[in-house]
């Protein structure tokens, strides 16, 4: 096809690769998340940054005396929250004994307040472990809080390979946050109170 017929565009079949069954939906957005993610120093590091950021600016929804609770700033779910030690420790068997009780009962309290802000029916717990282990940021340990619905895994993510966010974060953060038993916040005019 040359420049000058005014078709103007090539087919997938004109591009160097071994087609596939995926579509893609670039992202390049994302970018700044990756290098970010593979910070060597603590300054550079988005979860040690983050306590020092007012909460909406940060997406925290709760803090407490050695961690904190923060949404995940490219969920899987609405609502799909991050519970991290202040302290820049990288694997759970590092975390004192404190951190790890605290990061477990703010994990409790999450999947609480999820159930009723969001009424969902079930959990994905979990921390990745190294880059090796699959951590988007392996040098600050967190934990996955992430709320699952029935019909959560239908055809869009399965077969689209693209997942949905029905909902903005500053909207999701402020209604996790209002729920959150002792540190309610002033509800934002017109906020709404599910994520769903």
């Amino acid at each position: 096809m040359s420049a000058g017929d005014g078709a103007g565009l090539e087919g997938v079949a004109d591009f160097a690769g071994v087609p596939d069954a995926f579509q893609r939906l670039w992202t390049p957005h994302r970018a700044v998340y990756v290098g970010q993610g593979q910070a060597a120093h603590d300054d550079d590091c988005p979860f040690c940054a983050a306590p020092g950021r007012s909460d909406d600016d940060a997406l925290i929804v709760a803090r407490g005396e050695h961690a904190y609770v923060l949404l995940n700033l490219f969920p899987y779910n609405p609502g799909h929250l991050l519970v991290c030690p202040y302290r820049h420790v990288s694997t759970y068997d590092l975390a004192t004994e404190a951190e790890v009780a605290e990061m477990a009962s703010l994990t409790q309290v999450a999947m609480r307040v999820l159930r009723e802000v969001s009424h969902a029916q079930g959990f994905n717990l979990g921390m990745n472990q190294g880059q090796v282990g699959g951590a988007g940021i392996a040098e600050h340990l967190h934990q996955h809080v992430v709320p699952r619905y029935a019909g959560d895994s239908n055809f869009f993510p399965i077969v689209a390979r693209t997942k949905a966010v029905t909902q903005l974060l500053g909207e999701v953060r402020q209604a996790v946050a209002d729920a959150w038993p002792g540190t309610a916040e002033p509800a934002t005019a017109g906020a709404p109170t599910d994520l769903d």
